[in-house]
């Protein structure tokens, strides 16, 4: 494997921003690999969109190191354009001109030849099943069109790192779930994604791994699953066929509840296949005999409540 490929394609130290007394980022540090999604999550205010205003050079930092796509973000913030896109939380399409247009625009700010600049648009408008609307203008765009052009238009630079800032926010469901995809293939072909988001559903779904911040800090980083073991409330639910099979279990197992009327028990776990394992070893060698099991863990609604000490949805949008 090459070193381009194991270096971090985002690498942050002690980064800080403050703007007067209000303390934004207090000493964030992040790590994002290449080839993967990573997910900024966090409240409004907490500091996601200036994280990446500092990373993609739009907004100077008041301290820290910060390395992108393998440039010093400081010495080398040229370098640093040249191997970026961004796309916001508002959309950059031009609304006078149509979907083709503002990509041959993007073609022509990249300096590409006009040949190549028309062959990549109108490759880009269907791989972003756009080409229908490509001579019409943007302003009869529907939000998710609008946002697909929008990310269209980064990719005419051919970025290595795209920063998605709350790419998704007033999409409908079937528009998010369009656009998740088209972050997935980007993926697919070696694309580092930098994702905020404050929908739950959209991190769990997508990123590889998550931060979480919290009033300017990062408070806790791991893949969906490690931040959700992290939560107590996690449990195995056993169902039995009868009363004789419950009460034997419950004699091997010790601290369990049983679960409502029904024939089943609930038992703590942390949802892990070493727990698994261990469990129905313990059954197994008693003979008691299981008729369903299933894995209950906290979701990420119930990990950020517990990490942010506030209510969810004075936090974050579940959509």
């Amino acid at each position: 494997m090459s070193s381009t490929r194991t270096r971090p394609a985002i690498a942050a130290t002690g980064l800080r921003k403050s703007f007067g007394d209000q303390v934004v980022l207090d000493g964030v540090d992040l790590s994002v690999p290449a080839g993967t999604v990573f997910a900024l999550l966090g409240a409004n205010g907490a500091g996601k969109t200036t994280t990446v205003r500092i990373l993609s050079t739009l907004l100077a930092a008041d301290a820290g190191d910060v390395r992108v796509a393998g440039h010093d973000l400081a010495r080398e913030p040229d370098a640093v354009r040249a191997a970026i896109g961004v796309t916001g939380q508002f959309s950059a399409v031009d609304n006078l001109l149509t979907g083709e247009e503002n990509l041959l625009l993007m073609a022509d700010l990249h300096h590409l030849p006009r040949a190549e600049g028309r062959r990549l648009a109108a490759r880009l408008l269907e791989q972003f099943d756009l080409t229908d609307a490509a001579r019409k203008p943007a302003s009869t765009y529907s939000g998710g069109m609008r946002r697909r052009l929008d990310l269209a238009m980064t990719l005419v630079g051919d970025p290595r790192v795209i920063f998605l800032d709350e790419p998704t926010t007033g999409l409908d469901p079937r528009s998010r779930r369009n656009m998740w995809q088209l972050v997935r293939d980007l993926v697919a072909g070696g694309v580092t994604i930098f994702l905020t988001t404050q929908y739950l559903e959209e991190a769990d779904e997508l990123a590889d791994r998550i931060a979480v911040l919290d009033r300017g800090r990062v408070i806790a980083e791991g893949t969906a699953e490690e931040l959700k073991r992290r939560i107590p409330g996690g449990h195995v639910r056993l169902r039995f066929a009868d009363e004789q099979g419950l009460d034997a279990a419950r004699r091997v197992l010790g601290q369990v509840s049983r679960d409502g009327d029904a024939l089943a028990l609930r038992v703590p776990s942390d949802g892990s296949l070493r727990s698994l394992r261990a469990l129905l070893g313990r059954l197994d060698d008693q003979a008691v005999q299981v008729d369903e099991l299933s894995v209950h863990t906290p979701d990420l609604d119930d990990v950020f409540l517990a990490l942010t000490g506030g209510p969810t949805d004075e936090k974050v949008t579940i959509r």
